[in-house]
């Protein structure tokens, strides 16, 4: 979320909430935080780019969050290659592999439009179903997100997440980043 037009390409997401989080709490450590997320993106997508985007920057931790373009792409773009459970299984088991001498982040995929019983909602579940198993099998911190967005919305507040039920404003961004914060942290 705007990292290609910020200086430091952070953006203005949830990732610009987790690095300023990190710089403030943490003065004395040099975090050095790559952005490489872009609109969009499937896990084929992630797949093509693997490589310059993660794997040469030799990081130590890796962040990852994929899974909702590939359920959001069966809804409004129906016509083009669909990612299917299987398919989303097996590149992210792929990619994940890859850097298995990491220290590994997963998010859970968020939501599809702000209505527990939307279409996108119960398509995405398998793929939240998914990336938790993986989490197991790869020993990597879990951040819940879809189970947070879940709980929030359960409440009924009024107060939306996103900007289109799948774009995140700045509220649904800080959930986030929240989320990802009290995950990591519980791990440490």
């Amino acid at each position: 979320m705007g990292r290609f037009e910020d200086q430091e390409g952070i953006g203005s997401g949830y990732v610009r909430f987790l690095h300023d989080y990190l710089r403030v709490t943490n003065p004395n450590k040099n975090y050095e935080i790559f952005n490489r997320g872009i609109g969009g993106d499937r896990v084929t997508n992630l797949e093509e780019r693997w490589q310059e985007d993660v794997i040469d920057l030799h990081p130590e931790v890796v962040s990852v969050s994929i899974g909702i373009n590939d359920v959001w792409r069966q809804l409004d773009r129906p016509d083009m290659d669909q990612v299917t459970p299987d398919v989303f299984e097996d590149k992210l088991r792929k990619l994940l592999y890859e850097i298995r001498d990491k220290q590994i982040i997963l998010m859970e995929p968020t939501v599809i439009e702000e209505d527990l019983n939307s279409e996108g909602n119960r398509r995405l579940r398998e793929y939240v179903e998914i990336v938790r198993k993986l989490s197991l099998e790869f020993q990597t911190v879990l951040v819940p997100t879809h189970q947070v967005f879940l709980d929030y919305i359960k409440e009924d507040s009024g107060y939306a997440l996103t900007t289109d039920g799948v774009h995140m404003n700045s509220a649904g961004n800080l959930l986030m980043a929240k989320t990802w914060i009290k995950a990591v942290e519980k791990q440490s």
